[in-house]
């Protein structure tokens, strides 16, 4: 099984900056691909960002896009999520999880963060 942890969330104001780790550990796969997804209240998932293991390619929401990085350290089996700029709109719980070819979807998902934009 893989563990996912995530860190770094909190209470900001908006205009704020935060970064969200998430390290993963258990069983290893040779290549994979990280995500950020978030929940916000009364809302379903949403995707945030992405980062590909070939190539290091990202992608991101409309959203979030020109105010969040994501990257991804392979060493450390880590992810992050630099969010700047930050709006109200961005409150939610954010994930990361997992996703190892071939399967075409996250398998693997961490507990949740705790993000809170104040006006």
């Amino acid at each position: 099984q893989v563990q996912l942890v995530e860190t770094g969330g909190g209470l900001v104001q908006a205009g704020g900056s935060l970064r969200l780790s998430c390290g993963a550990s258990g069983r290893t796969f040779t290549s994979y691909d990280m995500g950020w997804f978030r929940r916000a209240p009364g809302k379903g998932r949403e995707f945030v960002a992405a980062v590909m293991w070939s190539g290091g390619s990202t992608l991101y929401a409309a959203s979030v896009k020109g105010r969040f990085v994501i990257s991804r350290d392979n060493a450390k089996n880590t992810v992050y999520l630099q969010m700047n700029s930050l709006k109200p709109e961005d409150t939610a719980v954010y994930y990361c999880a997992l996703r190892a070819p071939p399967s075409p979807s996250y398998d693997y998902w961490g507990q949740g963060t705790q993000v809170t934009v104040s006006s």
